[in-house]
């Protein structure tokens, strides 16, 4: 029941749903040992993030000098499989030359044959038999390279977009092909996972969706009067389509004068963001509040009337689990897996990409009875709590990890 953990950078104010999920399992009697490359520390706001960060093993704070030291020493140990290891960075590292920014190439990938080597002493130290990553990347790569160099098997999450979006860079196929299980976050997910590995590998592909703990979410506050008021959350970055939102607030201002919009979050397109909020007027309309805590991002939705995600590319974001836990309605982009949980009787789906499309559906909401706007919420607090329960999704994890990931 003693099992390991891996994400690249952990824990991160955008990853509780990491940390949610390995409490539940911790619940369910798993003895869960955490492992991150990095920290991200100077950055986390949330105080259970802060403990989490003290329980978790960073690699990387080992040094230069003793990583080596202990990668080298566990190579040495296992010179068949270091080989194999050595053979398998350079392969996947070939992939990752001059194609995406960000994944490295050869040296890049041999950095992780080091991470992974060390990590196997680990894990033998520790007696940990199961290694689970979260997303298909680089934690996944030293999972992966792990493996062959006698550390323990290993499974993972894919989450999206940043998988999908260069599969064959990160050898996403071949992480699956290897692995004793691979997990996606939604249907879309394991379709984007079956188009990349053999067939032989699709009944080890399983979907578990990230949770929420619905003890945190009690009866949902009165729908705010007036308006409308609209939230949005999330990393200010491209894929998140927070640009788009402005110019869609823009345009919906003209028919809703009284239109405002709480956009939380931060990162670097902030300024670019705070840009857009003044080159279009609406410095009464948008409130910009950065980074905040699960308990005041609760308080945010609940002074909201609808959740508003403009992704340009997702994965299904934690937030409209969140949104739909707190009896709000969803105003979202119809992409990735974000369809199998919005429905019409629970918000609004629209294009991505499409400004004039999101005006439209804020008019929408904001012409929307409030006995109506309630019984959406209603129906998608109903939806979440039974599709996405983190209890019950942690129990498939808890079957999964049981079996190692055969069938049956």
């Amino acid at each position: 029941m003693k099992i390991a953990y891996l994400v690249n950078t952990y824990p991160r104010n955008s990853l509780t749903f990491i940390r949610r999920e390995i409490l539940a399992l911790e619940r369910q009697g798993w003895d869960i040992y955490r492992f991150a490359l990095r920290s991200d520390r100077s950055a986390l706001v949330d105080p259970a993030d802060m403990a989490e960060d003290a329980r978790t093993e960073h690699v990387l704070e080992l040094g230069a000098g003793k990583l080596m030291m202990s990668a080298l020493g566990w190579m040495a140990k296992h010179p068949v499989g270091a080989v194999r290891a050595v053979g398998m960075a350079l392969r996947c590292g070939a992939r990752a030359d001059g194609v995406t920014p960000g994944t490295g190439g050869r040296m890049r990938h041999l950095i992780y044959l080091a991470e992974a080597a060390h990590l196997a002493r680990r894990c033998h130290d520790l007696r940990l038999t199961h290694l689970h990553a979260h997303f298909g990347t680089n934690s996944t790569t030293v999972a992966m390279l792990s493996a062959m160099m006698g550390g323990p098997e290993y499974s993972f999450t894919v989450h999206g977009p940043e998988e999908f979006d260069a599969p064959r860079t990160l050898c996403l196929g071949l992480k699956a092909d290897r692995a004793a299980f691979a997990v996606a976050i939604s249907s879309f997910g394991r379709s984007q996972l079956c188009r990349w590995t053999a067939a032989g590998t699709w009944p080890r592909l399983h979907v578990v969706h990230c949770g929420i703990e619905p003890w945190r979410f009690p009866d949902p506050t009165p729908m705010p009067a007036g308006g409308p008021h609209l939230v949005a959350i999330g990393r200010l970055s491209e894929q998140k389509g927070f640009a788009l939102l402005i110019e869609a607030v823009a345009q919906a201002v003209q028919t809703l004068p009284d239109l405002h919009l709480t956009l939380v979050g931060d990162g670097a397109l902030r300024p670019q963001i705070e840009a857009a909020i003044a080159g279009h007027g609406l410095g009464r309309h948008v409130t910009l509040t950065g980074w905040l805590d699960e308990a005041r991002v609760r308080e945010a939705l609940g002074g909201a009337q609808a959740l508003i995600v403009p992704s340009f590319a997702e994965g299904l974001p934690v937030v409209i689990m969140e949104a739909m836990a707190a009896g709000r309605p969803v105003i979202a982009t119809s992409i990735a897996g974000i369809p199998e949980l919005v429905t019409p009787d629970t918000g609004w789906l629209v294009p991505a990409g499409n400004g004039a499309a999101l005006a439209q559906a804020m008019q929408d909401m904001a012409s929307t009875p409030p006995d109506r706007l309630t019984a959406m919420g209603q129906a998608a607090r109903l939806r979440v709590l039974d599709r996405h329960d983190i209890n019950h999704e942690a129990e498939k994890l808890t079957e999964l990890f049981a079996s190692k990931g055969h069938v049956g």
